[in-house]
């Protein structure tokens, strides 16, 4: 645009969301596209103020093309619920989008992603964030919050408190689903009450973000 003025995009987040995703169901950046059957690129409220994220899908997310739809959603689900939180109240994605997975004994096997399949899904996760500017974000599991807070992250020593990040002023990680899922007795108890605790704290995070003086973030810059 002529005259030194940046041309404003006038979409609600929604619309730009929407068109993001759509572009998201072509990539091959990495080679997840060849074994992905959806892209699963996120779900909830473009307009929230708290944004979880995750790992990445497995292959009931894979099935659906909807993250945390298994029984770490399940899980998920029952936690926020404990906070008075529903999914339209917020919004959750992953650092990947397509399911890493590899064959064995005849059949696909999830797998964590590689940091090279990382870095080719960063820019999605990016200009996602770009969209919504999250006041907060809850990182779910040690990729996640090596992505958005910093690398090497140490979950047993760093959960539960807050980070400022280039995407939110406040970021916190806590267990993903998944991990807790893999536990029994009291020490799933305490994981699982430890995800509903740090989900509260986010949730009140939210309410005092809300009157803090807007910041100039990463996507100002």
């Amino acid at each position: 645009m002529s005259g030194g003025f940046e041309e404003v995009d006038t979409r609600s987040k929604t619309e730009r969301l929407a068109e993001l995703a759509e572009q998201a169901k072509s990539c091959s950046a990495c080679s997840l596209s060849r074994t992905r059957t959806n892209v699963v690129f996120g779900v909830g409220n473009p307009e929230a103020p708290l944004v979880i994220i995750g790992e990445g899908p497995g292959q009931n997310e894979d099935s659906t093309g909807i993250p945390f739809v298994g029984r770490s959603g399940i899980l998920l689900d029952e936690c926020l619920k404990v906070c008075g939180i529903t999914r339209k109240h917020i919004y959750i994605c992953n650092v990947i989008r397509c399911r890493a997975c590899q064959y064995e004994a005849g059949r696909l096997q999830n797998r964590p992603p590689t940091a090279e399949e990382a870095k080719a899904c960063q820019p999605w996760l990016e200009q996602t964030l770009q969209i919504i500017r999250p006041l907060v974000i809850l990182c779910l599991g040690s990729p996640s919050a090596n992505a958005i807070i910093h690398r090497n992250f140490r979950m047993s020593q760093e959960r539960g408190q807050w980070y400022e990040s280039k995407y939110a002023r406040h970021t916190m990680a806590s267990w993903h689903p998944a991990y807790i899922l893999r536990m029994e007795g009291e020490a799933y108890s305490n994981a699982k009450n430890d995800l509903i605790n740090d989900i509260e704290q986010a949730r009140k995070r939210v309410i005092l973000a809300r009157k803090e003086p807007p910041k100039t973030s990463l996507f100002d810059e």
